[in-house]
């Protein structure tokens, strides 16, 4: 069987990059496999026959990892098959989203379904660019209407001590950025804008090579009725709201006045065609209108300059019990972030494709219902819930301390309360104000703040807004999520609703972005400007000790018999963990159990040298000597010469068993520790 293969390359940071076009998965509108050093992808797009009853485009992006992909196999005991997707997938296939939605146009109701199977993984090259390059390009040959094509390129950084420099993924067409993804260790805003104008050099090179391939076997892209109101309805709508528009948006009662829409297009005999016809010219209207106040009078549905955040607020210690807790609000949105230390026995295990390891640091995001009016079922955290809550995660990481430093698990949980606005960045706020509180020795605060824009599509005219909320983040142009200290960025995420931006654009929005960020930083700031000094009492003390690595197996013991014996004579009130290299924690809620069980592996290990004096029981009379516990499962043997100046004829003479005895070290051999009482007073 012939496949028919056609087979286009080039280079991506220095590595071969292919794409295939062939019959494999040939049931798609269009399939292509993406090679990338070692890495294989395949994508495919899919579009239904029919236009859906929606009220928005439905898109749906799929990232599948295939643990064979890594030559793994993965999941537990009794699932070894693939599951639900990894938060890492889900984060994957939200870049991939954000990427190419912008460029649909947004009245199509024909299902889209994208999907990305990761194949192979040579555990170098990322599949989050070479999936985006053939899905795009899947998209550009196949009869869907799209208007990219789009690609990404990631650009990594570490400093000379191998920390994180940046971590950024940017992706957009030909001249213009639509998505950024950043984590970075406090960048200045020239740094990021120069990683941006890198991108865009690297990404047009990818759509000329993107587009030659569509140019040759690009199929034609299918007709679609799009909808469109017609004029009687937009009059009706334009009729009924023109004197309210406005009010509604400042009072925020838009959802009342849709609903006084929609109730007076029923009880005129309107159908649902024209219902969906009408709540398109509803979200029109709204979308003209703030774009017109911001450009033309640089006004703000709620009154704020454009550069002006909201009133802030920010308190700590909010409950006794808790390791740590902050609440920061910003206008309506309200962040309660709660931190909890544990041992580092509870540190998350992570077994992907990607990589397999332990996770120091948490932070979940939870946004219930409630924080929005809203009622329904609680399903667990989402695809927006992991995505805000890796954000956040990303904000902070760089500024936390080493497990050195500060030898707890760390657990953050964000509850939203109340959302207006970017509950991401402020619990960003919430979280940083939470770990200071919980005595997390954090280096400094972190912020955050969401920026918009306005532009004017005829004349290139844009606006910059500070702090958006409501309509501006629905119908504005784009959402700027910038996250830092008052040194630097920590983190960066992008998403527009049109084709993407340019550097000037970027540029001006990260300047207002530290305008803002250090206004938030002053509360912070103010409300608690340094770690506690100590951690809650109700968090476990942990002590450390570093012991060479031929020395664990004594503290183990065979079958884990010397470790659990201290552990029971605790009172099972602690656990012991430790690593390979040799780094032992001992944590527990009692401090007086965690410096007992201390002190004991310090004897197990501890390097007795000649000449040293030491202390401890008599444990056994032997004919020939007596033993001394010299504690943590070690003992010293004294020969029956060594008892006394003299001859002695019967040991319990001198010693008896329970007597304690200072003794000196004479012999260190193999193990076994010879001692003398000779001379000690």
């Amino acid at each position: 069987m012939d496949l028919n293969r056609k087979i286009y390359k080039t280079e991506l940071n220095g590595e071969p990059l292919s794409l295939e076009i062939s019959e494999l998965a040939h049931k798609a509108n269009a399939a292509v496999l993406g090679r990338h050093g070692e890495t294989v992808v395949l994508a495919t797009v899919v579009m239904s026959k029919k236009d859906q009853v929606s009220d928005f485009f439905p898109l749906t992006v799929d990232y599948e990892e295939r643990f064979y992909a890594a030559g793994k196999i993965m999941g537990s005991r009794f699932m070894r098959r693939e599951g639900r997707p990894s938060d890492e997938a889900i984060l994957s296939d939200r870049l991939i989203d954000r990427s190419i939605r912008p460029l649909f146009d947004p009245r199509l109701r024909r299902e889209i379904q994208v999907t990305v199977t990761v194949l192979a993984y040579d555990e170098k090259n990322d599949p989050d660019a070479i999936a985006l390059i053939a899905i795009s390009t899947a998209l550009g040959i196949s009869d869907i209407p799209w208007g990219g094509p789009v690609a990404g390129v990631k650009q990594l950084s570490r400093r000379s001590d191998d920390g994180l420099e940046y971590d950024a993924f940017f992706s957009g067409p030909e001249e213009r950025i639509n998505m950024i993804e950043c984590e970075s260790n406090e960048i200045e805003e020239k740094e990021a804008t120069l990683l941006f104008g890198k991108a865009q050099e690297e990404i047009k090179k990818l759509i000329v090579f993107q587009n030659k391939i569509i140019k040759e076997i690009g199929k034609q892209k299918e007709e679609i009725v799009l909808i469109e109101p017609d004029p009687r309805i937009q009059g009706l709508v334009r009729s009924f709201i023109k004197d309210d528009l406005e009010e509604a948006i400042k009072e925020k009662t838009l959802g009342d006045l849709k609903s006084s829409l929609f109730k007076h297009l029923e009880e005129s005999g309107e159908d649902s065609d024209a219902l969906r016809a009408a709540d398109i010219v509803f979200e029109d209207d709204i979308n003209s209108y703030v774009h017109k106040q911001a450009l033309e009078k640089e006004e703000r549905s709620d009154g704020r300059k454009l550069d002006e955040v909201r009133d802030l607020y920010a308190e700590v210690g909010l409950f006794e019990r808790t390791h740590g807790s902050g609440l920061f609000i910003r206008g309506d949105t309200q962040i309660l972030a709660a931190t909890t230390l544990a041992p580092p026995s509870a540190e998350q295990l992570i077994e992907t494709i990607e990589m397999t390891g332990k996770r120091r640091f948490m932070l979940h995001y939870n946004f219930p219902k409630f924080s929005v009016g809203e009622t329904g079922r609680s399903r667990g955290p989402g695809r927006r819930e992991i995505g805000h809550g890796a954000l956040a995660a990303k904000a902070v990481r760089a500024l936390l301390p080493t497990k050195d430093e500060f030898p707890y698990t760390i657990r953050v949980v964000a509850e939203t309360l109340s959302s207006n606005g970017s509950s991401s960045m402020a619990s960003v706020c919430a979280t940083s104000l939470s770990l200071m509180d919980a005595g997390v020795s954090l280096k400094k605060h972190i912020a955050g703040i969401a920026m918009g824009l306005m532009i004017d599509n005829n004349s290139g005219e844009f606006k910059v807004l500070t702090d958006i909320q409501g309509p501006e983040d629905h119908h504005g142009d784009m959402d700027l999520k910038v996250a830092g200290t008052k040194d630097g960025i920590t983190a960066i995420q992008m998403d527009v609703k049109v084709e993407g931006i340019t550097k000037e654009m970027f540029e001006a929005a990260l300047a207002q972005a530290r305008e803002a960020r250090l206004h938030i930083l002053k509360t912070m700031e103010k409300t608690l400007p340094a770690p506690r000094p100590q951690v809650s009492p109700h968090a476990p003390t942990i002590l450390t000790l570093n012991i060479h690595p031929d020395k664990i197996g004594g503290v183990i013991g065979p079958g884990g018999k010397t470790i659990n014996g201290i552990i029971d004579l605790m009172n099972k009130e602690i656990t012991i963990d430790i690593e390979q290299e040799g780094k032992v924690f001992i944590a527990g809620r009692n401090p007086e159990m965690v410096r007992k069980a201390l002190e004991i592996v310090k004897q197990i290990v501890k390097e007795y040298k000649v000449g040293e004096i030491v202390e401890g029981p008599i444990a056994r009379v032997l004919d020939f000597g007596a033993i001394v516990d010299l504690g943590g499962g070690r003992d010293g043997m004294i020969h029956v010469s060594e008892l006394k100046e003299g001859f002695v004829k019967n040991v319990e003479e001198v010693v008896k068993v329970g007597d304690r005895v200072k003794a000196k070290v004479i012999r260190v051999e193999n193990g076994k520790i010879g001692l003398s009482l000779k001379g000690i007073k």
